[in-house]
């Protein structure tokens, strides 16, 4: 079995709005931070905000991006 490549581009998870109401929140967002991934959370659909892990946005900061600037 081949390793996975790092480098290669994965297209960003999603979760529903109805997800985190439905009481999944601590799991999602625990699972997302273990894993350092990144997720879009969509509402009728439509995305409406992403999740980061606190790791990959402590990297962006070193690299010199602060999201908040945006």
């Amino acid at each position: 079995m081949e390793k996975e490549d790092k480098t290669k581009k994965q297209p960003m998870e999603f979760y529903n709005m109805s997800d985190f109401l439905r009481g999944q929140s601590s799991k999602l967002i625990t699972g997302l931070s273990d894993e350092d991934r990144t997720a879009f959370v969509l509402k009728n659909g439509k995305p409406v905000a992403v999740l980061i892990s606190h790791e990959r946005y402590e990297r962006l900061l070193k690299a010199g991006i602060d999201i908040t600037e945006y």
